[in-house]
């Protein structure tokens, strides 16, 4: 197990990121976070079940992780990049980042059942409360999709 300052420590469980991201079940999509470098980039773990809400319409007889889902299972990644390290840097209660904004969104595979998603996300840039990432997800080493996201930091006003 890795350590990382105090405020830290690798494997992040479900525990830690549901005290990190306000999404609960069944929209919370990240498991486990497995690497990080703080401001950096960050790996997460999603494991595809059958027992998924989504699989009972999507599609009957041929279950298929939605492509929409597996964007946001790499956006909460994103969220979780900004939050452990906010947490490192010592500013507890950052402000939640907001989607804004997917680009160059591309599926290459099917995701299904007893597949392990891994969510791969760096940060390109951090601008005026804006972050610009890069995502692919992969299954057994292969990416099954990939995409660049937007995320504004919410505004109190």
């Amino acid at each position: 197990m890795t350590e990382m300052k105090a405020a830290v420590t690798l494997p992040v469980d479900v525990e830690q990121i549901q005290r990190l991201l306000p999404h609960r079940y069944p929209f919370l999509l990240v498991d486990r976070v497995i690497e990080i470098e703080p401001g950096k980039c960050i790996t997460a773990i999603k494991n595809v079940s059958i027992n998924e809400p989504f699989f009972q319409g999507h599609f009957p007889g041929h279950p298929v992780m939605p492509g929409v889902l597996i964007v946001e299972a790499m956006a909460q990644t994103a969220g979780l990049l900004t939050q452990i390290t906010s947490q490192i840097d010592g500013n507890a209660g950052s402000p939640l980042f907001y989607l804004v904004k997917v680009d160059n969104a591309r599926f290459s595979a099917v995701v299904a059942p007893g597949d392990q998603l891994r969510m791969e996300v760096s940060l390109k840039r951090l601008i005026r409360g804006m972050g610009l990432f890069e995502a692919k997800a992969l299954v057994d080493g292969k990416v099954v999709a990939c995409c660049e996201l937007m995320c504004a930091a919410r505004s109190d006003k």
